[in-house]
């Protein structure tokens, strides 16, 4: 496992630019009120009759982590928000247990008149997807997760780190926090500086309470039951999550399915977005 991160070369970078960032004709950014209390930003983007699916980013990022992964989901009504705290989205005080994480989720569906939606969460934007699932269960066709934990109670190795973090968010700080989820594929120099940029937009109470909130929950599948089809996706060098745990949060989950992607480490979004996108288009036209 190497503990830099693989870029691809400077003259691939145009390309790469222009097939991600221009938004076709269906595509919008809708800013949702949501129930909740706060105000957040939606991409959506598909046919108005194509089966809706939600997409949940990790801690740390934002809508945009999904750039390189949309355009491929071609079968779906796509609906990409900023999570609390994140992106453009509102960054209250307060708000970050997983519970309330989860119940955002919810309302975002509830501003988008979606009552029931396939949902993919991307490492813990696929524990708040879980969460989901267990409390508002009849919201949830299925679930993909991608790079998701079983559990995060306790102390992660670099909470110390986050827990000094003060404002404004050194961009040196936020490029170094990458190290923490290397990389084994190329990378666009694009997509990783995006990510960076989604770091330094977060206060530093957002990245300290989002982290507790994770952290300090109960985990999704020993508070409740999971029942909808779900599609576990794993990188076989995963450093944080163990292969362990992604086997018994399938066997949690009724029918789930695991597979595992042999050469790619914790950041399966990042590192392959084209076998993701094939494999959850596969798994949820199965489960209509």
């Amino acid at each position: 496992m190497r503990d830099t991160l693989r870029l691809v070369r400077a003259e691939d970078l145009q390309g790469a630019i222009g097939e991600a960032y221009p938004e076709p004709m269906d595509s919008e950014v809708r800013n949702l009120r949501l129930t909740t209390g706060i105000t957040v930003p939606c991409l959506v983007r598909g046919r108005e009759d194509a089966r809706p699916l939600l997409l949940l980013h990790a801690w740390g990022e934002s809508r945009r982590s999904f750039d390189r992964l949309v355009p491929r989901l071609t079968d779906f009504r796509i609906y990409a928000p900023d999570l609390r705290g994140q992106g453009d989205a509102d960054k209250p005080a307060d708000g970050y247990s997983l519970a309330e994480q989860a119940g955002d989720a919810a309302a975002i569906l509830d501003a988008l008149n979606v009552q029931r939606a396939f949902v993919l969460g991307s490492s813990s934007g696929g524990y708040v997807a879980q969460q989901l699932a267990v409390g508002h269960p009849e919201r949830v066709a299925a679930l993909v997760l991608v790079g998701s934990p079983l559990s995060l109670r306790g102390r992660l190795a670099f909470a110390d780190e986050v827990s000094r973090l003060t404002d404004p968010v050194d961009e040196d700080w936020v490029r170094k926090s990458l190290s923490w989820f290397p990389l084994l594929h190329a990378v666009p120099r694009w997509f990783i500086e995006d990510r960076v940029q989604d770091g330094v937009r977060m206060p530093a109470h957002a990245w300290k309470r989002i982290l507790e909130g994770l952290c300090a929950a109960t985990p999704p599948t020993e508070s409740g039951t999971i029942l909808a089809p779900t599609l576990i996706l794993w990188g076989a060098h995963d450093g944080v999550l163990p292969r362990r745990h992604q086997e018994a949060l399938a066997a949690r989950i009724v029918g789930a399915e695991l597979k595992v992607y042999p050469a790619v480490a914790h950041l399966v979004l990042w590192e392959c977005p084209e076998q993701v996108a094939e494999d959850a288009t596969k798994f949820l036209s199965s489960v209509g």
